[in-house]
């Protein structure tokens, strides 16, 4: 994003006489979000800002002109900011416990997925989110960067979204980026019973000039990560989780078995 945002808060703060960490004491904050914000490499939520304003004295300016404010209509308030951060991302590991990552999805089974929101979204409300979520995509169309690793929970492979037929789909998606090599998959088989990721589903993030983040999420519910003892903390939890997954061909040859059944039931 342009750093103009980011500099308009540095100059408010200074003319306010506050340090990073004095502005982020008052306005509930870290001081790294707050560094983050100035350096133009992260974006605050609606709240955030909204803080950021009363605290400054800046009427609803910061929250009124935050980057991609507008595009945040189709999204979770909790889920904005780190759309920007994926953007970013030069790598990108994902847990997916009971639907595809968003980034991975097709379109048939994102706008299933959309759907079943409660309240039930209006046509025209899911149309905007499916954009958005189709929008998300498109970093794999950069051939190697990010580099994406996913760990699928068996459990989303069972799910039969939207019927056998967009099943089918989504899998074999997923497949054909495996055998190209542009995203890395393994499966969680549900013999294994527990495994350190099965409480929500997880989003790692690594950044060419900014610390890692996390983004941890559940029903209704997302928390981007970016204490560095958290994000180390849940960075080993996807560790332990993939020492204990299939191997890439052994995943390669699951999923398209998987791919078959959905096949000869449609």
């Amino acid at each position: 994003m342009s750093n103009t945002y980011g500099e308009w808060l540095k100059s408010a703060r200074e003319a306010a006489g506050l340090t990073q960490q004095e502005l982020a004491t008052l306005a509930l904050m870290t001081r790294s979000h707050i560094s983050h914000i100035e350096a133009g490499r992260r974006v605050p939520n609606e709240e955030d800002a909204r803080r950021l304003d009363m605290v400054l004295g800046t009427g609803n300016v910061l929250t009124s002109f935050r980057p991609g404010a507008e595009d945040e209509e189709v999204l979770a308030d909790y889920f904005a900011p780190v759309r920007h951060l994926e953007q970013q991302a030069t790598t990108i590991r994902e847990f997916a416990l009971s639907f595809f990552p968003g980034i991975l999805q097709t379109e048939a089974y994102a706008r299933c997925v959309l759907s079943m929101a409660f309240p039930p979204p209006t046509p025209a409300e899911c149309d905007k989110a499916l954009v958005a979520r189709m929008e998300r995509a498109t970093i794999l169309q950069n051939p190697a960067s990010p580099v994406v690793w996913a760990i699928l929970d068996e459990g989303a492979l069972r799910r039969p979204i939207g019927g056998p037929e967009i099943m089918a789909e989504q899998i074999e998606h997923v497949i054909a980026l495996t055998e190209s090599r542009r995203i890395r998959t393994h499966v969680l088989p549900m013999s294994l019973g527990y495994h350190p990721l099965l409480d929500s589903m997880l989003t790692l993030m690594w950044f060419k000039d900014q610390p890692p983040a996390a983004y941890s999420e559940g029903a209704r519910t997302g928390k981007l990560h970016d204490s560095p003892a958290v994000v180390e903390a849940l960075q080993g939890r996807y560790d332990l989780a993939l020492s204990d997954a299939m191997p890439r061909d052994e995943t390669l040859a699951f999923l398209k078995a998987t791919a078959r059944s959905y096949r000869g039931h449609g």
